[in-house]
């Protein structure tokens, strides 16, 4: 249909409209709303009395005062058995983390009490569970142990830890309230795999230290600090310590494969990092193993969290240090946090507000930096027990914070001795986790470039440093995205036989080219970054094109065509191409054409005087209008006279 034979030109054309003018306010109004409130928020609040508003203001920011009256006995009871499950992780996890970052190891359980009540109360994810993450305190240990050396200084360490996590909340909760969440989404999928992937391998290799028994180790991160370290030292290598560890975490990784196998028994595995330290604190206490070189965790002092605001330093050189460190760890933290809520609320059909979510992070971690926590978020290994013990609300955080707390008053001298290489077993066995192999070998058959943004994040972390694999996949990601943008792609269209549909020759290989006809497509927006670019590029198909023409022998290019349709928008550079572009084509004796230019478009070639320029008579609503009114003209008059007329018709 849409090569075929035109007697006469096709009637009822619907032409492409000029949409009305609209003030730039109004216009600007649209555009920040579209960016910070894609959501709409205050859509609820509209037509409210003042009292109702101040009720939904309050369930915004505290979604608990929106659930809990329709809070259930059937609710708290499955909160309750998640509580407890996820509680005997969290404190082994806990103080192992606390350890990787080379803080006091009662830190790690002081962050399990404060932030997830916080969280439970301002949070909208049901099956987030709060507490440290191993990747947030490596990176802290990295970045604050190149300025103080926390076995000399350990208070100002310690205090500088409480630092970067006041402004990593800081950070996170104005980025909610500021409605500038989509900043996270920078991270691409494939950079938080290769990264997360990185820094589990560069955290699995920390541990060597604990489980060979070392006393001396690197301060540096990447794969070959750490290899020559542990092979200069092998006379230092204690065999007892090793065999243990290598014992707890065979244990630990079988627990979670029958896990896998049989999702029912979840808790296997939940309580797996909690025996194997009740197993290897029996076992030291019972044969004195730390007289042989085997690590314990020593005296940890009871009673609930100590207050630190006083202990925050905002003096420089350490001040500078800590804005950079809990600006890097916020971000990741948070990234983590939104991207586990967000699985599992799809998985259990809700939604999630980001902001929200950000705000609820970012303030446990702010009240977290004032009574001696450190960066929290939603780690994926504690959320998903939580999420297969059945939770229902955040109580299930309530209930785990609860559990810590009788255990910091009651129960934290039973840990002295706990082995480190035990702690070691539990952050080898959930770090191996992170290391997605599967979700990396899925990108390399998807997309290759996504492939290699995943290697280099990942190689970046292993053979430099976690910052300096952060800011190649950042890096990466964001010079694709420019590709995106500076090289977009075009496309060369033919007819479908037996149809009016026109679709890109590539794809199609039977589609049917236009004698004397060009029709390209434009795949994106036209801006100052791929003006030039698409310029070139078009010449280099009319180039193309009429070399094909000379070798078949056919009938001259006449007609260049550009469907528009996936055009959104244009700036000034990209009217200034096509004006440059229409001159060269009236140069070549061409007629340039446009189809279905969108309202921004449009609106822009009018005020540029372009339309009336090009003439109205060009531009069209579909390809097949503009093909068949192509063909009438390319049939009915000769090439010299259709140049006559096609400047008779820009005066139309």
């Amino acid at each position: 249909m849409g090569n075929r034979d035109y007697a006469c030109p096709p009637s009822d054309v619907q032409r492409v409209a000029i949409p009305p003018p609209q003030p730039f306010i109004k216009s600007l109004k649209y555009s920040l709303k579209e960016t910070f409130f894609p959501d709409d928020p205050l859509k609820k609040f509209k037509n409210q009395p003042a009292s109702k508003r101040l009720v939904l203001g309050l369930q915004y920011f505290f979604p608990i005062f929106e659930w809990a009256p329709q809070y259930t006995l059937q609710f708290l009871k499955s909160d309750i058995i998640a509580g407890i499950t996820i509680a005997s992780l969290a404190i082994p996890q806990g103080i192992s983390y606390a350890k990787l970052g080379n803080l006091p190891p009662i830190l790690g359980l002081y962050s399990s009490f404060i932030p997830p009540l916080i969280y439970a109360m301002m949070g909208s994810s049901r099956d987030l569970a709060v507490g440290t993450v191993a990747v947030g305190s490596l990176l802290m240990a990295s970045m604050l142990g190149r300025e103080v050396n926390y076995l000399q200084n350990p208070n100002l360490y310690l205090h500088l830890a409480f630092t970067a996590t006041f402004f990593a909340g800081l950070l996170q909760a104005s980025l909610g309230l500021f409605r500038l969440g989509f900043i996270v989404d920078f991270l691409s999928h494939a950079a938080i795999v290769g990264f997360m992937g990185g820094a589990a391998t560069v955290v699995c290799l920390q541990q060597l230290k604990s489980i060979l028994g070392l006393q001396h180790f690197t301060h540096q991160a990447d794969l070959v600090s750490v290899m020559r370290s542990v092979f200069t030292q092998t006379h230092q290598w204690r065999w007892e310590s090793a065999v243990l560890g290598c014992c707890f975490i065979f244990f630990l990784l079988v627990t979670r494969y029958f896990s896998k196998r049989q999702p029912k028994f979840f808790w296997v595995s939940a309580m797996a990092p909690l025996v194997s330290v009740i197993l290897g604190s029996l076992l030291v206490y019972l044969t004195h193993a730390e007289k042989h070189g085997v690590q314990v965790i020593g005296e940890l002092k009871k009673g609930l969290n100590p207050p630190s605001v006083m202990d925050l330093v905002f003096v420089a050189p350490y001040v500078g240090t800590a804005i950079k460190t809990g600006l890097i760890t916020g971000i990741i933290a948070l990234a983590e946090g939104i991207a586990v809520g967000r699985s599992f609320a799809m998985f259990k059909n809700y939604h999630i507000d980001g902001n929200k979510e950000m705000i609820a992070i970012g303030t446990m971690n702010i009240f977290g930096s004032f009574t001696s926590c450190y960066l929290t978020t939603g780690p994926f290994s504690r959320s998903a027990v939580n999420y297969n013990a059945g939770c229902k609300t955040a109580v299930s955080n309530i209930v785990m914070s609860i559990a810590v707390m009788l255990t910091l008053l009651f129960l934290t001298p039973l840990f002295h001795y706990t082995p480190l290489v035990v702690l070691s077993a539990i952050i080898v066995s959930a770090m191996l986790g992170l290391i997605d192999y599967q979700g990396a070998i899925h990108l390399w058959k998807i997309d290759k470039f996504d492939f290699l943004v995943c290697i280099s994040a990942y190689v970046g972390v292993v053979f430099g440093s976690v910052e300096i694999g952060l800011v190649i996949a950042v890096a990466v990601s964001l010079l694709r995205l420019l590709l995106f943008v500076a090289r977009p792609r075009t496309y060369l269209l033919g007819n479908i036989p037996n149809s009016s549909a026109y679709r890109n020759v590539e794809q199609y290989p039977n589609a049917n080219h236009i004698p004397g006809i060009l029709i390209l497509e434009i795949d994106a927006p036209i801006y100052f970054a791929n003006a030039s670019y698409l310029r070139e590029r078009i010449t280099r198909w009319i180039d193309e094109e009429e070399d094909r023409i000379k070798d078949t022998g056919k009938t001259s290019l006449q007609y260049v065509i550009m469907d528009m349709t996936a055009v959104a928008n244009i700036d000034t550079s990209g009217i200034s191409m096509l004006e440059e572009f229409k001159k060269t084509v009236d140069r070549r004796g061409l007629q340039l054409v446009l189809v279905n230019p969108g309202s921004e478009v449009m609106k822009k070639l009018n005020k540029s005087k372009f339309l009336d320029e090009l003439g109205h008579k060009w531009i069209y609503l579909t390809v097949e209008e503009a093909v068949g009114e192509c063909n009438f003209m390319l049939q009915t008059y000769k090439p010299n006279q259709m140049k006559d007329e096609s400047q008779g018709w820009n005066n139309v």
